[in-house]
This record gives C-alpha cells, sequence and structure tokens, in this order.
C-alpha cells in the first residue's frame, strides 16, 4: 500500500520520518509518496483532506477531527521548547496588546497559544515561519512569534525576548507543550492507522539509535542551518514524547485543544 505522506522540512521531521521512509526498518508493506513543506503549507493540505499522513500544528487539529486522528508516535511535544515572542526594541509584556505581531501562520500552535495568552493582540501579520525575524527586524512589524530554528538565531540577529508563550503555558498549566502532531485520515481503517503508527515508533526509535543514518537526509532540506543549529533543533523537539506520547503528552494535547482522548487519537 502506497500512502501520501507530507511532512514538513525541518531536522525533527526528517531526522525522525528518515527509516520509515528510506525503508531502514520494517514497515509491514506500507509505501510512502512523500511530501515536503512549511508547516502552513502542511495545514493548509490537511484542511483539504490531501494527504493520508500529515505533519500539522496541534492548533489546527480540532478542525480536521472529522478528517484525520492524531498518532500516538511522531509528534513535537515537550518542556522549555514553546514560540518565542521577540522584538527589536524593549517591549515589556504588559505592553504586548495593541502591536503589530508577525506570526508563522493563522493556523499554528504559535497562533493559538499567542491569542490565549495576550488575547488582547488583534493586529496579526502572517508570514513565512523563517520570514518573521526579517518582519521584526526591518520593523514592518513590532514583535514577532519564532518557531523552529528561530528561536536559535535571534539574538545572532539583534532581536530580544519578549515572552517565552511555552514557558508561559508551563506555567498556566504544569503540562508540556504540544506544537505539531502527526495524523492520518479516517479514510485509512484503524487497522491500517495503528500499522502506521507503529511503523513511525519504529522509524523514532531507530533515529535515535542510529542518528547518523538520517544526516544525509537531515542536512538536504537543512542547508541553510549549521550543523550546531540542526543538532539543536533535534535534541529539542525530537523526546521521548516523539516515541510515544505517554497518559502526559495526551493530556497535555486534551489541554491545550479542550477535547476528549477518544475524539483525538488513533
Amino acid at each position: 500500500m502506497k500512502l501520501q505522506l507530507h511532512i514538513s522540512t525541518c531536522p525533527n521531521d526528517t531526522f525522525m520520518f528518515d527509516a520509515m521512509v528510506h525503508r531502514r526498518i520494517d514497515t509491514e508493506g506500507l509505501e510512502f509518496d512523500l511530501s515536503l513543506a512549511d508547516i502552513e503549507q502542511l495545514n493548509a493540505g490537511a484542511l483539504q483532506g490531501v494527504p493520508d499522513i500529515s505533519k500539522l500544528s496541534y492548533a489546527v487539529v480540532p478542525q480536521l477531527l472529522d478528517r484525520y486522528r492524531v498518532l500516538h508516535s511522531g509528534s513535537a511535544l515537550g518542556r522549555g521548547n514553546g514560540p518565542l515572542l521577540v522584538s527589536r526594541h524593549r517591549i515589556y509584556p504588559d505592553e504586548v496588546s495593541g502591536i503589530r505581531v508577525a506570526i508563522p501562520g493563522e493556523h499554528t500552535t504559535a497562533n493559538r497559544l499567542l491569542a490565549t495568552l495576550y488575547p488582547g493582540v488583534t493586529d496579526k501579520r502572517v508570514y513565512l515561519f523563517s520570514d518573521v525575524a526579517d518582519a521584526v527586524m526591518s520593523d514592518e512589524c513590532d514583535a514577532g512569534v519564532l518557531i523552529h530554528e528561530g528561536r536559535f538565531t535571534y539574538r545572532e540577529k539583534g532581536l530580544r525576548l519578549v515572552a517565552d508563550l511555552g514557558e508561559e503555558w508551563e506555567k498556566k498549566t504544569g503540562l508540556p507543550l504540544p506544537l505539531g502532531a502527526i495524523a492520518v485520515s479516517r479514510r485509512l481503517d484503524r487497522q491500517t492507522q495503528r500499522k502506521i503508527d507503529r511503523v513511525l515508533r519504529r522509524s523514532v526509535e531507530f533515529a535515535f539509535a542510529e542518528p547518523s543514518a538520517s544526516a544525509e537526509f537531515v542536512r538536504g532540506y537543512a542547508q541553510e542551518l549549521s550543523e550546531e543549529v540542526t543538532h539543536r533543533h533535534i535534541e529539542l523537539f525530537v523526546n521521548e514524547y516523539s516515541v510515544d506520547l505517554g497518559a502526559e503528552g495526551r493530556k497535555a494535547v486534551c489541554a491545550l485543544l479542550e477535547r476528549k482522548e477518544e475524539e483525538i487519537f488513533v
């Protein structure tokens, strides 16, 4: 069976999916037609019901529960890895309301968190995630929400931290922050959905056991990142929750989405 698989070009995704895409593990007869894109493009594709399997922002999952279920493996979820609100000039958290904020997509978890923690921000402008820092540096926006590798490089660009949105979430809930999910289409039967979940878990476990195996695949889509930033990216976003969400991970997802487990997961 060949399945349409849509993931991002970010190192955490290419690291986790390398083994199943390149058949370094037992895929139980599954083959994958791979497409890579920016997270907001992935969200849009899933909203149209295109892929069989897709990386998604957790924030968009409630809009897709009639078409997709979330896998237990492959998530980007954890502590200390949330989006960062940054600015060029000093802005205090209580001054955020009313400013122009660059966001990395309307349907991203970053935008959902910003709305939850700073409901007074109404002037939001959408950019490709990799262009958010430039929008702030050029004064097109007063502040911006950084995701992915942007959290590692913003200081080098002369930007300063206004608020760590992930840290604020953790203070509020005591739970890890769900960022990215892997979802599977309800067009597939439950047996196939669970098979995909098993294969992905096997792929993530292989990535941890043989990290050098995915190096060429990861580097091919992370050419603008230094080796150090690529390594830090993987280390931060791929963890025990990526192997399996577990009870705490599922609780965090349910808290963010305000939904019950049976509505969400395979």
